[in-house]
């Protein structure tokens, strides 16, 4: 018998939208998309069935519900049922659309003909079950400042004086591998892109391979920074690193192990309350905040070495 999934359909506010996805996430939803209907946002998830009872399910909906109440805003409703294993990776994708992101950034779903006369960077994507389709805030928040790193930055905040197709970054939690292949389009020289998930390693190296860059410029890896100590011949010029809090900052004291004094920092996963502790944290392992972005609940952290 094939194995089933839950498919849920949640319709919000935009407002929540992001609210919605986290919860989403911690959920342990995969292949979650999102698409406008008027003036409410559907969102797409998908679950496996042994992960969630109808209880679950139903105690999901009650947490989207006061997110809601918190936001001050419209109530969303939650949908679900079940579908067959070979239906589930496909039926995500038919909600999900091109997506520009910053200045210069396309995210382009790999299944959907290229765009013609379009000036922009286009990541071509199929994030299968992994996080990082171009859709939450996190992810659009470390893509832009990855764009301002490598277009040119206010002297304040430069640290180094490489340029940047020398530069060497991590991609600590890299989920689909969005935002190494943004930083190599950029013009980074090479990534390293680790995540303890092996879908997302799986996802990483189908999209690195979709998008043209051969192994030795984006080296993808399972583990976490103790897997990039180990794949490195000399320490990065830069991390990026979308994910949770209380992970950064576990991980943040083996970080000085992988890093230059010249070393730069992006940070997201970060709910805006999370800010201060992770900057606590950030300033002790010897790092500065430069910038603090934010979006809607979410941040993201700019840093350089102290």
């Amino acid at each position: 018998m094939a194995k089933t999934w839950w498919e849920l359909q949640i319709l919000c506010s935009p407002e929540i939208e992001d609210s919605v996805y986290w919860r989403l996430e911690e959920f342990g939803c995969r292949g979650t998309a999102s698409q406008k209907k008027g003036n409410v946002v559907s969102v797409q998830a998908y679950l496996p069935q042994f992960q969630a009872h109808l209880l679950d399910l139903a105690a999901l909906s009650l947490w989207l519900r006061q997110d809601a109440l918190c936001f001050e805003t419209s109530l969303p409703s939650l949908q679900w049922k079940l579908i067959d294993e070979e239906d589930w990776s496909s039926s995500w994708k038919k909600h999900w659309e091109p997506q520009e992101i910053g200045d210069r950034f396309l995210i382009n779903p790999s299944w959907i003909p290229v765009p013609e006369n379009t000036e922009r960077l286009i990541i071509q994507l199929d994030p299968g079950s992994a996080f990082g389709t171009g859709a939450h805030a996190t992810t659009q928040l470390c893509l832009e400042s990855l764009e301002m790193r490598f277009s040119g930055l206010p002297e304040s905040f430069v640290n180094s004086a490489e340029k940047k197709q020398d530069v060497v970054i991590a991609d600590i939690g890299c989920g689909s591998g969005i935002l190494s292949i943004g930083a190599l389009l950029l013009g980074a020289e090479k990534a390293y892109a680790v995540d303890v998930d092996s879908l997302a390693v799986r996802a990483t190296t189908e999209n690195r391979e979709i998008n043209g860059f051969p192994p030795e410029r984006l080296i993808v890896g399972q583990g976490s920074v103790e897997a990039v100590q180990q794949m490195l011949t000399q320490p990065v010029d830069g991390i990026v690193c979308n994910i949770l809090a209380e992970i950064i900052m576990e991980i943040l004291p083996a970080m000085s192990e992988i890093i230059k004094p010249t070393t730069w920092g992006i940070f997201s996963g970060i709910l805006l309350e999370q800010s201060n502790a992770v900057t606590d944290v950030l300033e002790k392992n010897g790092w500065m905040v430069a910038t603090l972005w934010k979006r809607k609940e979410w941040c993201c952290l700019n840093v350089r070495r102290q």
